[in-house]
């Protein structure tokens, strides 16, 4: 089962947004640190299920966090973050 770094951030009077580097445009949000890592891992498995229907393109591929660390894009993303790794439950298809 692959998994997908989640960037989690939080700052006063809001919830916890979350979003993944790997698959830009899927994002959510939650109360709790708890309900956002939940919600994380249901709408990466919903994004996967409709990907290539909506983008004509397969469903992108988890670098490792040692890749995701050499991107400079991504080490500014990730300033203040809480750096989670969420698993794609969706069916073996969507994740190839």
């Amino acid at each position: 089962m692959p998994h997908y770094i989640a960037l989690i951030h939080k700052q006063a009077d809001s919830c916890y947004g979350v979003s993944f580097p790997d698959v830009p445009g899927v994002t959510t949000a939650g109360d709790t640190i708890d309900e956002a890592i939940r919600k994380a891992a249901e709408v990466l498995e919903f994004a996967a299920e409709d990907w290539s229907d909506h983008t004509g393109s397969r469903f992108p591929q988890p670098r490792t966090i040692d890749a995701l660390r050499n991107s400079d894009d991504f080490r500014e993303a990730a300033t203040d973050a809480v750096i989670a790794a969420v698993p794609l439950r969706a069916t073996a298809e969507a994740a190839e």
